[in-house]
């Protein structure tokens, strides 16, 4: 009996022990945090803001500055292990020879093997490029409205440049003489002069899905060709290249076509010196201005001629050409703090811009 006894209350305390561990990890292993969506959701933090770096930073290298001797620029990219780099018609028409800089600023030299008189593109053979990994194309890429993308470049000579912005237009159609550009990319996204030819890329994938073309004088809008359109062409050129070159602007109309590029280049300085007014980036404002402005006015005194501002904004713009020179009128708005308070105002300012040692420069300011 007394044997009988002590094994029952054994077992009774076996179980009653059994009951509760049972009870205690059964809960903690339902409520506990899942570690696995936990790594999860901490990967793909991780990996979200790192990513636009990483495909700009590997991009970076394939782009390159194209530089014509008369000290105009443009962009280009490599596309194949041949050293080819595609970039627009309009860039390098009328030479055959080029220099083409790299963002690590090494100069090669490159040759124009094919170009097109209809369509706003050609084709530079850089032997010094060769058996180099080109970027990634992707021609089976159809971009919607509102996606994402990445248009990379040298505005007015600034090499390692990218803008972000979004499809705000497809199947596009204008006429820029002499060419006609059809079923193109519109963008948000600006183009400069010195974009022109650089890749246009796919924010989620990092590959090329066109070349960046021109723009509209009037806001910031920017087209670009799709890359499906032209890889045919560029092809051909590839395997067989044009032995004769067309001449595409006729001479006649050489200096209207440098004068408009003078007017649009010119607006663009003064935006960007605005724009870097208005971020506080006064190094990069005062790197814009003229050897003569910058020999009257040192760094610290521009710069504490435009601490008091807290914004400015452009209100209207024109651009008039006159002996070599563009005089880019202004409205301005302009917001400044005194005295414990802000007060705007509205002024006029005229920026005189001309070349110096081939780079546009803003000269004075009236």
């Amino acid at each position: 009996m007394i044997f009988s006894i002590i094994v029952s209350l054994l077992i009774l305390l076996i179980g009653v022990f059994g009951y509760f561990y049972i009870k205690d990890y059964t809960a903690s292993s339902i409520y506990a945090e899942s570690t696995i969506l936990k790594h999860n959701n901490e990967d793909t933090d991780n990996q979200t803001i790192p990513e636009i770096k990483e495909i700009i930073r590997e991009s970076q290298k394939k782009v390159v500055m194209v530089e014509l001797e008369d000290g105009t620029v443009g962009s280009g990219f490599l596309y194949n292990e041949q050293g080819d780099i595609i970039t627009n018609a309009h860039v390098v028409d009328g030479t055959s020879v080029v220099k083409v800089r790299t963002t690590d600023a090494k100069g090669y030299d490159g040759e124009v093997i094919g170009i097109s008189t209809e369509t706003d593109i050609a084709v530079i053979r850089v032997e010094g490029l060769k058996d180099i990994e080109p970027l990634t194309l992707s021609p089976s890429t159809e971009l919607e409205i509102g996606d994402e993308i990445l248009a990379l470049g040298s505005p007015l000579g600034f090499q390692n440049t990218v803008t972000t912005g979004i499809i705000s237009g497809t199947d596009r159609e204008l006429n820029v003489e002499p060419y006609f550009y059809e079923n193109v990319y519109q963008i948000s996204a600006p183009i400069a002069p010195g974009n022109s030819g650089g890749p246009l890329l796919d924010r989620k994938s990092g590959h090329v899905v066109g070349i960046n073309s021109a723009r509209i004088e009037q806001g910031s809008i920017g087209f670009s060709i799709p890359i499906s359109t032209v890889l045919p062409l560029v092809n051909g050129w590839s395997e067989t290249p044009m032995r004769n070159l067309p001449s595409i602007t006729s001479l006649d109309i050489t200096s209207q076509i440098n004068q408009s590029k003078m007017l649009e280049t010119s607006e663009y300085l003064v935006n960007y010196f605005i724009e870097s007014i208005n971020f506080r980036d006064f190094v990069t404002a005062y790197s814009l201005l003229g050897s003569e402005w910058q020999s009257n006015v040192d760094y610290e005194t521009f710069r504490r001629q435009y601490l008091h501002i807290n914004s400015i904004k452009i209100n209207e713009l024109t651009t008039n050409y006159k002996n070599d020179r563009v005089f880019v009128e202004t409205v301005l708005s302009i917001e400044e703090h005194n005295v414990g308070e802000n007060k705007t105002q509205t002024k006029n300012r005229t920026f005189v811009v001309a070349y110096e040692n081939d780079q546009a420069k803003i000269m004075s300011e009236k």
